[in-house]
C-alpha cells in the first residue's frame, strides 16, 4: 500500500467541514496516532507551515487529516465563534475517531487560530498531544489581552512552534510545554524546513 491523499465532508453543528486525509487510506491503520490540523483564522490548510506538519507526521507514519472549518467551507473569512469552531472540530474529531481510525490515539494540532482551538479541545477530544504553529499569545499590541488560558490548560505534552519576531507574543516553555522558536514571524514562512524539523522530532517522541 502506498500513501496517498482523501477527501470527505463531514457534517458538524456549524454545517460541513471538508477534511483532506494524508497517509494510508486502507486497513490496518496502526501502528501509529492520526494527527488532526486546523487553520488560522482567515487562512487554509495549505499554509506552508502546516504542510511542513504533514510532511514530518506522514514520514514518521503517522496519518494526518486536514480540517477546513464549515466557515470556510462556506466561503467566509471572517471566523466563527469559539464554541461554534471548538463545536465542530470535536464533531470531526469523533467522526473520525468513530468510523475512520478507529482506535487510533489522536494528537490535536493547528497554526494560530487552528491552535487556540486544539488546546481548548484537547481534554473532551482525548487528544494524547498538543501541536500548536504560532500560538497567538495576544492580539498584536495588546498583551494585556492575554489567551495563555487556553495553552496552560492543556494536560497533556504540548509542542509549541513559535516565530521569533510573532507579533502575537511568544508563550514560555513550562511543565510538559516545549516552545521552538525559529526565525520569522507568525506566518512561520522564512524556514518551513525548520518547521518540519522541530515536528518530526517531537512527534518521534510521541511514538
Amino acid at each position: 500500500m502506498t500513501a496517498r491523499v482523501t477527501g470527505l465532508t463531514v457534517p458538524t453543528p456549524s454545517g460541513p467541514a471538508f477534511i483532506e486525509l494524508h497517509g494510508l487510506q486502507e486497513p490496518p491503520f496502526g501502528p501509529g496516532a492520526v494527527l488532526l490540523l486546523g487553520h488560522g483564522a482567515g487562512g487554509s490548510t495549505d499554509a506552508p507551515d502546516l504542510v511542513a506538519a504533514t510532511t514530518a507526521a506522514t514520514a514518521a507514519g503517522m496519518h494526518v487529516a486536514l480540517v477546513t472549518q464549515p466557515y470556510r467551507v462556506a466561503g467566509r473569512r471572517a471566523p466563527a465563534p469559539a464554541k461554534q469552531l471548538d463545536g465542530a472540530w470535536l464533531a470531526v474529531a469523533n467522526h473520525l475517531s468513530d468510523a475512520v481510525f478507529a482506535g487510533l490515539p489522536l494528537i490535536f494540532g493547528g497554526r494560530s487560530s487552528g491552535a487556540r482551538v486544539a488546546c481548548r479541545t484537547a481534554a473532551a477530544g482525548g487528544a494524547v498531544a498538543v501541536l500548536c504553529l504560532a500560538f497567538p499569545v495576544h492580539p498584536p499590541g495588546r498583551p494585556e489581552r492575554s489567551r495563555m488560558d487556553e495553552l496552560d490548560g492543556v494536560d497533556v505534552p504540548v509542542l509549541v512552534v513559535q516565530g521569533e519576531r510573532d507579533p502575537f507574543g511568544r508563550p514560555e516553555p513550562a511543565a510538559g510545554r516545549e516552545v521552538v522558536l525559529l526565525p520569522g514571524d507568525h506566518s512561520l514562512k522564512a524556514d518551513p524546513a525548520a518547521v518540519e524539523r522541530a515536528v518530526a522530532q517531537w512527534l518521534q517522541r510521541r511514538s
